[in-house]
């Protein structure tokens, strides 16, 4: 793997390193699929690019990594270049210093690629309304993750409200395997759901954004309580004919109860930042079930 530094550079001269790069190694920028823009800081930039580069074995790339460094120091524009058979697609990391770091996007415009979307990453600290935000203005697609805030629901609500086509949220996102068990527990006929409580460990970004789904597609009022956690550990829905309830205690493996059945045991495992990412990735549209799941928060539910 290449693995070329440039110091007080500009985005012309690392777009015509990287094509030079591309000459040596005689691989042609062919066959990447979008350009990802990550936006991060020096403490989460590894585990950023980590994930980012797996999920780009999946969806080649060009990575595009901005970290903020000293806002005081004089104007500087840093760049490492990782290129090479390891390296799906192309990874730059962009460290910015003075005025830079409040106009990264002036930076970022110049090295996207032509004629691809355009997703946008926050691992860490994002922007209060990401689509107002200079880099989520270049973006199709706007990825948060609600779990890093300080307050993770207040940080749910805060988006729910000022949401548009293309947010999304990776606590969004690691409720799919959730969402695809409970459907399968209404795959035989069962009564009418009367209400329901979804429990997580306090403060977690998912069971909000899980209540409001359940409440959406089941007309009825789904309420959040407190448990030990970790994470999600339960979903229990009311009907007349007893309680459908998904119990999990170990973030591993989950039980599955319906009425007049037996318990059934099933995989429910936390899923790894680069999976949830690939997910992501795959879907370039605005998520209309996670819209209405938002907006139904945004409106007041779900209870707690």
């Amino acid at each position: 793997m290449a693995n070329f530094m440039l110091s007080g550079t500009t985005a012309s001269k690392i777009s015509a390193q990287l094509t030079q790069l591309r000459h040596q190694m005689g691989t042609p920028a062919l066959g990447m699929v979008l350009t990802l823009v990550v936006v991060c800081d020096e403490s989460n930039q590894y585990d950023a690019v980590r994930a980012a580069t797996d999920a780009a074995r999946e969806h080649p790339s060009r990575i595009l990594v901005v970290i903020a460094r000293d806002a005081s120091e004089p104007n500087r524009l840093d760049a490492e270049i990782r290129l090479g058979e390891s390296t799906p697609g192309e990874v730059i990391l962009l460290r910015l210093y003075g005025e830079l770091t409040r106009h990264a996007d002036s930076v970022v415009s110049p090295l996207l690629l032509t004629d691809t979307p355009v997703v946008a990453w926050w691992p860490g600290h994002c922007p209060e309304s990401p689509s107002k935000d200079p880099i989520g203005v270049l973006a199709q697609r706007r990825i948060v993750d609600a779990h890093a805030a300080p307050d993770p629901v207040a940080a749910i609500t805060s988006r729910a409200e000022g949401y548009l086509p293309g947010d999304t949220d990776l606590a969004w996102t690691r409720l799919t395997s959730w969402r695809s068990l409970l459907a399968a527990a209404f795959d035989q006929q069962v009564s009418k759901v009367t209400g329901g409580t979804v429990e997580a460990a306090s403060r977690h970004a998912s069971a909000p954004l899980l209540a409001a789904w359940l409440g959406e597609r089941l007309g009825v009022p789904i309420r959040v309580a407190d448990s030990r956690g970790p994470g999600l550990t339960a979903v229990r829905l009311e009907t007349p004919g007893g309680e459908i309830a998904v119990l999990r205690e170990d973030a591993r493996v989950a039980t599955l109860q319906r009425p007049g059945q037996p318990d059934r045991q099933v995989a429910l495992t936390r899923r790894p930042l680069s999976e949830l990412l690939a997910e992501e990735l795959r879907r370039l549209d605005p998520d209309e079930i996670y819209e209405a799941a938002v907006r139904r928060i945004a409106h007041g539910d779900p209870e707690s």
